[in-house]
Formats: C-alpha cells, structure tokens, sequence
C-alpha cells in the first residue's frame, strides 16, 4: 500500500496542468491534424476517398491527446484505462497499408502533445511530413502523373478475356495504364485501374468505348491529381 501511495505521489498532478497549456496543445492539434490532413490528400496514393478519410485524423489526435493528459497525472486512471482497453477493441476498415501510417503519425501527434513535448513532437512531424513531400515529388518527376481512378463493373461472370479488353480501351487513350485491382465471382466482375489522361475530352470517348466494348458495363471514375483541360 505504500509503495502505491508513493508512485502515486511521484507521479504530476492534474491540477498543475495549466487550463491555457491544455488549450496551446490542442490548437497544436489542430494545426499538425490540418497539415498531415492536407499533405495525405495531395501526396496520398490511396484509392479509398482520401478527403473524407482525412478528415479523421483531428478527431484522432484530439482524442489521444486528452486520454494522455488525463491519464499520465493519475496511476488510478492510468490502471483504469488499461482495464477499459481490454474490453472495448476499435476495429477500422484499413484497405492499404498507406492509411495505417497516417493514423499513426495522428496517434504520434497526440501521444506527443498530450505528454507535453510539443516541441520534440513538432520536429518528428516536420522531417516525417518533409519526407512524404520529398518521396512525392521526386516519385512525380521520376514517372507519369497517374491522375484518375477507373473503375469498372459488370454484373456478370467475367469472359475469359474481360481485363483485356478493358486494357486495350483505356490504353488507346491513356499514357499510362495501371491495374490495381481485380475481383470476379460467378456474379460479377470488377477492375480497378490508375491511369494518366490530359485530355479532359478523350473522358467521354473513353467511358462510351468501355461500354460499347462490354455492354451493361458500370463505369466509376475518382479524381487523383486533376485532370488537364
């Protein structure tokens, strides 16, 4: 019992936290959740709705930050919420690893301010967002501008030679044609691709020769970079 009372006793208390510190930490939240929000929807590569994904990361961080303000001034709670953490589990639906590493960077953000070293926790934020930018924009340079997501559905078995087809379309109008994906069953079939396309105008020929070349052909197309005029 002593030994508890006097780690608890070593241990901050919550009422040194000045309300204002608390309050400089959060702006800091924000500002570090805007930018990394801003940079994954520039640089990202994910093919999930990058803005709307993005717009987690401030809840994220804001969150962490205050469980760790709360919890690293009182073992009881910080007993309490390892008691909590082994009964409610959070379950996200992660499609690419890419996803993954910006909510850990929100979680980084968060762990850092909320533990008070907001100045260690802008510098890391600084060289690992630096770094994104620097991989983005020598990855631009050293390929083409993949600028459109297209995806393709068709509620059928797939033919033996449907992704070719699909190929040969897209690359008559495309610089580049990357698959990323493919999924198929005896129900339907659906193929996920990354091209680069400067001609706005050749979007319209290209969506009604997918068509044409399989009919009944469902055709989504998601923005990347922009697409040239």
């Amino acid at each position: 019992m002593q030994q508890l009372e006097s780690l608890q006793q070593s241990l901050p208390v919550a009422d040194d936290l000045a309300p204002l510190l608390f309050l400089f930490h959060l702006v800091l939240g924000l500002g570090f959740s805007a930018a990394l929000a801003a940079v994954y929807r520039r640089c990202g590569q994910s093919l999930s709705n990058r803005s709307k994904f993005a717009s987690n990361f401030f809840i994220l961080t804001s969150c962490t930050l205050v469980i760790i303000t709360l919890i690293r001034s009182s073992l009881a709670l910080s007993l309490g919420l390892v008691g909590a953490l082994s009964i409610v589990r959070y379950r996200a639906a992660i499609k690419e690893p890419e996803e993954l590493g910006y909510l850990f960077i929100s979680i980084m953000i968060g762990l850092g301010l909320g533990a008070g070293q907001w100045i260690i926790t802008l510098v890391a934020f600084v060289f690992i967002v630096g770094t994104l930018v620097l991989r983005y924009l020598f990855q631009r340079r050293a390929a083409p501008r993949e600028n459109l997501y297209v995806t393709v559905r068709h509620e059928r078995a797939p033919d033996a030679d449907m992704v070719g087809r699909f190929t040969d379309v897209l690359r008559s109008h495309c610089a580049l044609v990357d698959l990323r994906r493919y999924d198929c069953s005896d129900t339907f079939a659906e193929a996920a691709f990354l091209v680069d396309i400067q001609d706005a105008a050749a979007v319209d020929r290209m969506v009604a020769e997918l068509r044409e070349a399989v009919p009944d052909l469902q055709v989504a197309l998601v923005d990347n970079h922009g697409i040239a005029s």
